[in-house]
């Protein structure tokens, strides 16, 4: 995903664009590794000083809240952001911890036996062994 400005991005889709809000998300962008509140914290902190984990993980809410991040929840007890917000799937590798986006055609999956249904969300997550990980071995 490319922004090329930031600000007017956030504004455009109802996001008041402060600097700790356009310097979020621009590190979404910048590193689409699917980080956790505390990943952005810790990277972003040395040069925001006053930044708060609160102020994080408030404005990743107000992000998933507007539909320009999604939250990813592969494991119960660990939830990450990407901004890539279209149709898609995860696999995280177990070892590593990596997580990897890959393609999903919609029209593949036949949910006629569902009745009338309307479906709002969808997640698709595999977990494995990444490639790096069994090359190693």
């Amino acid at each position: 995903m490319h922004v090329e400005n930031v600000s007017e991005y956030l504004k455009g889709n109802g996001i008041k664009p402060s600097v700790q809000r356009m310097r979020i998300f621009q590190y979404l962008l910048d590193h689409h590794t699917h980080p956790t509140v505390d990943d952005i914290f810790k990277n972003l902190s040395p040069e925001m000083p006053t930044l708060s984990k609160t102020t994080v993980y408030n404005t990743l809410n107000i992000f998933v809240q507007n539909h320009i991040v999604q939250e990813i929840i592969i494991e119960e007890n660990e939830v990450r952001y990407d901004v890539v917000t279209k149709s898609h799937g995860h696999f995280k590798c177990k070892k590593c911890g990596e997580i990897l986006d890959f393609d999903v055609d919609l029209s593949k999956f036949d949910l006629s036996s569902l009745g009338d249904v309307e479906v709002n969300e969808m997640h698709f997550y595999l977990k494995g062994t990444c490639s790096k990980c069994l090359n190693k071995n």
